[in-house]
């Protein structure tokens, strides 16, 4: 008895704590909003519990008690979204990508992806979306819940749990008598491949990941893996659930055939034709160009920026870049981050820039069209009223100087602050 009336106390307490949280008014006052697609001067930011209540001029009136926090000199914005992320990963000049699938336990790798969790929320990033697990199976599905029910600080995570490929084409490459730990799932065919997408829906996944080509061509040349079919085949089945294909592509080819597909996103994207950039533009793919990843590793196999020339496969990817923006289709921000540190997005966002993209369009990138492409735009990625009080404030202004997006001073996640300087 005394047990249960315990426990009964317990939950009344908290259900008053969240009663008192979602009543609770907090005023976020900075010298500018960058409201997810416009830069405002003058505006003010009310947030009611989980919720933005007001946004704009200071029109309207202030509920008794509400909480002021004053920004001077800082740049409100909506939470930023990285587009694709590895949590389960940590960057390869610390334990190659090998070692990493192989060697390390997944106890290791979720404590791990526990700390890149809380790096990436501290750095502003309040949304994820993670493109495989890399061998540590369907754990992304317990981290996420974890961080939903408050056990641990993180991002919102949009997950794909274990990645699609095609038999012979992914690694661990060792030895051909020692293949057997692969760092994702194998799906071959059609009967393959509807059971491997309906099981990771099954098991939580929020869309669905498929490597459309692959070094496994004659001399590790990147070639295409799934057939058109398959491609076809993998989106059709995957929008029976009302989720998204997204497709690891490279060569012109594979990333043909997954646009023709029908895929919601291409990644990486690395030997992309202004032919297959008009494609995507006009059946509406967008690309997640990963430049930060490119660059770590040819640091990691020894380039130094701005000291030694530039390697041919970043001269590839800065023409490929500047051909999609030309193009105009739409462009998502995502490092691929683990290829390098967690916490350390903000490096996407500045290549982009380095690379010829607008500073506005960048913010934009990590905010509204993340949002959009990915499903979410009626929930995160602007701020505005209803929309979830995901916000950060940054010092000076990131339009004018892109790399103000690491001077993070505040963070806000559901309403909550994580963060403030």
């Amino acid at each position: 008895m005394k047990y249960i009336l315990s426990t009964l106390l317990i939950f009344g307490i908290v259900h008053l704590l969240n009663a008192q949280t979602l009543d609770k008014y907090v005023l976020l006052k900075p010298d500018r909003v960058f409201d997810g697609e416009l830069m405002h001067d003058g505006w003010v930011v009310l947030v009611k519990g989980k919720l933005i209540e007001q946004a704009g001029p200071m029109t309207f009136k202030l509920p008794a008690d509400t909480d002021i926090i004053e920004l001077k000199g800082m740049t409100l914005l909506p939470g930023l979204i990285e587009g694709h992320t590895h949590l389960f990963l940590h960057p390869y000049n610390e334990v190659p990508w090998n070692e990493q699938v192989l060697n390390e336990s997944r106890a290791e790798r979720t404590v791990r992806a526990v700390n890149h969790a809380k790096a990436t929320l501290m750095a502003g990033f309040t949304t994820v979306r993670d493109l495989g697990t890399e061998g540590s199976m369907y754990d992304d599905v317990g981290l996420k819940e974890s961080i939903d029910k408050g056990i641990i600080p993180g991002p919102r995570m949009i997950i794909s749990t274990r990645a699609l490929v095609t038999s012979g084409s992914y690694g661990p490459k060792l030895s051909p008598d020692n293949q057997n730990e692969i760092g994702a799932a194998v799906a071959d065919g059609h009967d393959a491949l509807i059971k491997e997408i309906r099981t990771q829906i099954g098991k939580g996944a929020d869309f669905i990941k498929l490597y459309a080509d692959y070094s496994w061509g004659i001399n590790r040349m990147a070639k295409p893996t799934f057939t058109q079919d398959e491609l076809n085949l993998a989106v059709e089945v995957t929008a029976s659930s009302g989720r998204k294909v997204v497709t690891h592509a490279a060569t012109p080819e594979g990333m043909h055939r997954s646009v023709l597909a029908g895929v919601a996103t291409i990644e990486h994207g690395d030997m992309g034709t202004a032919e297959v950039f008009a494609l995507m533009k006009e059946k509406g793919v967008a690309l997640c160009p990963t430049l930060a990843a490119g660059e770590s590793i040819q640091t990691y196999m020894g380039w130094k920026k701005g000291m030694d020339p530039e390697p041919q496969r970043i001269s590839n990817k800065k023409k490929s870049f500047t051909l999609a923006l030309k193009s105009g289709v739409t462009i998502c921000m995502g490092g691929d981050v683990g290829v390098f540190t967690h916490g350390e997005n903000a490096k996407e966002m500045e290549l982009m820039v380095e690379y010829g993209m607008n500073p506005l369009d960048v913010l934009k990138s990590a905010t509204s069209v993340n949002a959009d492409v990915f499903g979410y735009g009626n929930k995160t990625g602007r701020i505005k009223k209803n929309l979830w009080a995901d916000l950060v404030a940054v010092s000076g202004d990131p339009s004018v100087n892109i790399k103000n997006v690491r001077n993070i001073k505040l963070v806000m996640k559901d309403g909550v602050v994580y963060k403030k300087e």
